[in-house]
């Protein structure tokens, strides 16, 4: 132990003692004009400010002891003293009372002890233990608003108040508290604070006296008793007061002087802090719903569905590995396991490796690159493994800092490895034998780059594993954990983390490069097998082999062809968008009478609320400022042009920016076409997504989307573009899940279905339906398969509330098999805690059965829609799977190249269209098989607007 106070500090004993009420007030009230609340309407905002205030604390000042102390209800003495004391406060605000467990349990969760004595009040626990620190040895800090406690600064003993709304905080020491009060002694704080009194404890003080005419007598006297005993020198109505109110001052003086001799027994080293309680804080964070919190401090969400998530997964992943090993034992490795790797380098090695593979009812395959993209990546070598614990890695470019010059020739490498490769190419396209990988889609979309075509059955451990269990991690180390107890060579050991400083794939010699590969290849084979019983068991076993793993080569195929663009067309329509723009913003300047700037959310919103009030009770953001989203603009469009020349401003600046200045550059060099990527598995409800760029968020609706379609052409003269897209599938699937008769019968009518609903809706004949009529009935159609409220279809159709209900009870009324559909999705939904396609795909909705009105709310509409979204994708799926294999037993030259929502986009020889989009319309059609007619509406064109 040290000997001395000074080997004390050289230790760094750092003792942070927080005043647990009075920062707790100024925490809540720090949010009284944005307070936060948990979406069953717990206000937070106490407890969201004290854990920002303790963990700046600990992040900033590195604290090595941590103590809270609280006030409780018990009278103290000054109470008994003087039984006025305090009485003139306000009873504590509800929303504060209802967070102090919170509180507490923030503070168990952090580990810092908490401190409360019947009868004594926060400052005069934490001033004793102040005092007590000072003695041995602590440098100490005392965390408060509150200026009673200046009075107990000494040389090691300090004010922390805590800046405000993350300002900067201020440390008052002794010097400081001088300047402050401007006093010679830091006593001299009770004698200043006993004379001016304090309104908020009822402390009396001298009346007339205030803190700049004590700060003088104190000054000039030095001690109230001293001020007392001097009175007589006094003039006018000053002295008549300090003299009739001389018990009065005593008293104040006593009140306001903290004490120091709390019979208080702190072991100091027992408020040693050292960590947070993880566990603790995350189930609180879970709670309260703080999900920005959770983030700052761990990395990830900790909102209550997020750490639910991660306690279902937990939870899952126990079950698993209970049905998969006995009991818990520590993870194999490489080093622990037999195997038999082999590098293959030769041109007879390849040939009987073939030779093997071509035996095989399947093999696993993984690819060795010099990049993520598989378009542009160099192969380094191909790993293949049919046997547990065996593999076998195909040298395709040499690898190692031997074998990487300055000047190596790009072109003769890929030219070797497609010789390479092409010697594999009968193996991967034999039909009779399964390929299974991990991430299949990325190793055959780099050996379709290269000129192999990989065919027959598919198994994808990530894929199926997505489908099997939707909600957990599907990486090969993490699945490798879970299903093996396998942990397999970190790809950092070859190439080090991620960051500027990370190796390539090509400086890793050759036997390491061989052994991480083969790994990978054996591991993957094997996870096949583990997963491959519960994807059956769990119901995924159709969604999983007949929709994803099939779909794999189809969007390869797509994603190599790609389209083209008319490149020049797209850079005269981006000046003419860039003089549109212009002329808008000389519009709204010209509106607002003065320039500023458009694109910036808080200079609009003073624009638009604050000058031109278009808008008396304008909304907010939760930061206060005001609501500038294209939603509400939309609403308020009518009330001013200016708003309107926004909108357009907005909309033109977009499509500028992210389509027709960026589309041109994304066009592939080699190809001279523009080739997107396709997610298979973006969403929950199976719907794909497109990326690098993304062609599924192109706006059609308004001139400059069509615009942009427009410069998708036809590959050349003798080339069509052909757009087939599904009719009102979601509505149609809601028809064929509902079995609805009157729905059904509009469909096998062919009557217009929105016309239909109108008519019903609004109960008059067919012949009696307005445009206006259908246009809100086609937004009760679709609004139904969202949920829509009656406040949702109010603000949608901007119509009154009454009118909006109206419509949607007729609407059950008419279509009371929705309504059924609705009820028993629901219902299966809260008892399963899922609902699932045709074909098994599930969506997981864990906030069902909340407590939460308004979650279970959220929960119930994606119950109702997930089943309809969901196999609206997979019939678009099987769609593509069935065309892709009709164009190809069929022996055309169509190529399909794009799928956007629920349509199909392809390059059609002109002279093909009699005979292919007959077979396509068929595909489409009876990809899933419906009792509900489904409609292929088709369109060809030069161009993609022309088409679609």
């Amino acid at each position: 132990m040290p000997d001395t106070a000074d080997d004390l500090f050289a230790h760094g004993k750092r003792l942070y003692l927080l005043d647990g009420m009075a920062l707790t007030y100024r925490a809540h009230f720090a949010l009284v004009r944005s307070p936060r609340f948990t979406s069953s309407g717990l206000c937070t905002s106490a407890v969201f400010g004290m854990i920002n205030a303790v963990s700046d604390i600990i992040k900033r000042e590195k604290p090595t002891h941590l103590m809270v102390a609280f006030d409780t209800s018990e009278p103290t003495q000054r109470h008994i003293e003087f039984p006025e004391y305090k009485a003139q406060r306000d009873a504590m605000p509800e929303d504060i009372s209802k967070q102090l467990p919170y509180i507490d349990r923030l503070f168990d969760a952090f580990k810092i002890k908490t401190v409360r004595m019947p009868g004594y009040e926060a400052d005069d626990i934490i001033g004793t233990v102040a005092m007590q620190a000072d003695q041995a040895g602590f440098e100490t800090w005392m965390v408060t608003p509150d200026k009673d406690y200046h009075q107990l600064v000494r040389p090691n003993v300090h004010v922390y108040k805590p800046g405000r709304q993350g300002g900067d905080s201020e440390i008052l020491d002794i010097p400081a508290v001088l300047k402050k009060w401007e006093i010679e002694r830091v006593d001299q704080v009770i004698d200043i604070l006993g004379l001016m009194g304090d309104s908020s404890d009822n402390i009396p003080g001298i009346p007339g006296i205030g803190p700049k005419t004590a700060q003088k007598l104190i000054a000039k006297y030095g001690t109230v008793e001293n001020l007392l005993a001097h009175a007589e020198e006094l003039k006018g109505k000053q002295k008549e007061r300090v003299i009739e109110n001389h018990d009065q001052a005593l008293l104040s003086k006593r009140l306001v002087t903290i004490q120091l001799d709390v019979p208080v027994e702190i072991d100091l080293d027992s408020l040693a802090w050292t960590a947070y309680d993880d566990d603790k804080l995350k189930e609180l964070f879970m709670e309260l719903e703080f999900d920005t919190l959770g983030k700052r401090l761990f990395g990830k969400s900790f909102s209550s569905a997020s750490v639910r998530a991660d306690v279902i997964r937990e939870k899952r992943e126990t079950e698993i590995q209970a049905t998969l090993f006995d009991e818990p034992a520590d993870e194999k490795t490489i080093a622990d396991v037999k195997h038999v790797y082999q590098t293959v380098d030769t041109a007879e090695g390849r040939s009987e490796l073939i030779a093997k593979l071509k035996q095989q009812q399947r093999f696993c395959f993984d690819t060795e690159t010099t990049g993520l993209d598989a378009r542009r990546a160099l192969p380094l070598g191909l790993a293949v493994s049919f046997k547990n614990h065996e593999a076998y890695y195909v040298v395709i470019t040499p690898t190692g800092e031997s074998n990487v010059q300055s000047n190596w020739d790009e072109k003769a490498e890929r030219e070797n490895a497609i010789a390479i490769l092409s010697e594999f190419a009968d193996v991967m396209g034999d039909e009779s034998i399964q390929k299974v990988g991990h991430n299949l889609k990325y190793d055959i979309t780099l050996l379709k780059w290269h000129g192999v075509q990989v065919r027959g059955p598919l198994m994808d451990t990530m894929l199926a594993h997505s489908m099997k269990e939707p909600e957990m991690r599907h990486g090969l180390d993490y699945l490798a954990s879970l299903y093996l107890n396998y942990r397999p060579i970190p790809t950092s050991d070859l190439i080090g983390p991620k960051g500027d400083d990370q190796k390539n794939m090509r400086d890793v010699d050759l036997a390491t490069l061989s052994e991480y590969a083969c790994e990978d290849a054996d591991i993957t084979l094997q996870l096949a097998d583990a997963i491959a019983p519960d994807i059956k068991e769990r119901g995924v076993a159709e969604v999983c082999y007949d929709v994803e793993c099939p779909l794999i080569p189809v969007l390869v195929e797509m994603e190599f062809e790609g389209i083209n663009l008319n490149v020049p067309s797209l850079n005269a329509y981006s000046v003419k968008l860039g003089k549109e723009i212009e002329d808008l913003q000389s519009r709204i300047f010209a509106a607002a009478g003065h320039e500023f700037n458009v694109d910036s959310p808080k200079q609009l919103g003073v624009v638009l609320y604050d000058e031109l009030k278009v808008e008396d009770k304008p909304k907010k953001t939760a930061t206060g400022q005001y609501s500038t989203r294209e939603a509400e603009l939309e609403r308020l469009a009518p009330r001013h042009e200016i708003i309107r020349d926004v909108l357009e401003y907005r909309n033109a600046r977009k499509l500028k920016s992210v389509y027709v200045d960026q589309l041109p550059e994304s066009v592939n060099p080699q190809t001279g076409r523009l080739h997107t990527h396709y997610s298979q598995a973006w969403t929950s409800t199976g719907r794909m997504q497109s990326n690098n760029p993304n062609l599924q968020t192109i706006p059609i609706r308004k001139e400059r989307g069509r615009d942009i379609r427009a410069a998708f052409v036809a590959r050349d003269e003798d080339h069509q573009l052909l757009s087939a897209d599904y009719s009102q599938i979601e509505l149609r699937v809601m028809a064929e899940l509902s079995g609805d008769e009157g729905m059904m019968d509009a469909f096998v009518s062919g009557e217009d279905i929105h016309r239909v609903t109108a008519s019903k809706v609004y109960k008059v004949d067919l012949d009696d339906v307005t445009r206006e009529m259908r246009d809100k009935a086609k937004t009760v159609n679709f609004g139904i398969i969202y949920g829509i409220s009656a406040f949702g279809l109010q603000q949608r159709l901007n119509i009154p509330r009454g009118e909006a209900k109206e419509l949607i009870d007729n609407y059950f009324e008419k279509y009371p098999g929705v309504q059924e559909y609705i009820d028993r999705t629901i219902a299966f939904a809260k008892e399963n805690g899922y609902v699932a396609t045709g074909t098994g795909r599930r969506r997981y909705l864990r906030d069902i059965n909340s407590k939460s009105k308004t979650v279970v709310n959220a929960a119930e509409r994606l119950a109702m829609n997930s089943p309809i979204q969901g196999t609206a994708a997979d019939m678009l799926k099987l769609a593509m799977i069935k065309v892709h294999c009709a164009l190809r037993e069929g022996d055309f030259k169509t190529k399909m190249l794009l799928t956007v929502h629920d349509e199909l986009v392809f390059d059609m020889p002109k002279d093909e269209a009699d005979t292919v989009m007959p077979v396509i319309e068929d595909a489409m059609k009876t990809a899933m098989p419906m009792n509900v007619p489904i409609v292929v509406e088709m369109g060809t064109g030069d161009n993609w607007l022309e088409a679609h």
